[in-house]
């Protein structure tokens, strides 16, 4: 549950960051798609980093080792 509204999250984000590049600087058809392509790249790496980062603590790959001396 926690994964689905954190994507929604990083998705509601993104479409206010891409709203806001339109208005703000919007100079040229061309400008305008570089933009958007960069604001939309940007929100899809920090989701994939976040995603990965959650996912990983799921199923850590090394178990800590408790030793019986304490």
């Amino acid at each position: 549950m926690a994964f689905l509204v954190t994507s929604l999250i990083f998705a509601v984000v993104g479409i206010i960051a891409s709203i806001c590049t339109r208005i703000c600087f919007n100079k040229g058809p061309s400008t305008n798609l570089l933009h958007l392509t960069l604001v939309i790249t940007a929100t899809v790496c920090c989701w994939m980093m976040w995603a990965i980062v959650y996912i990983a603590q799921m199923k850590p790959l090394i178990v800590p080792i408790l030793s019986e001396v304490e």
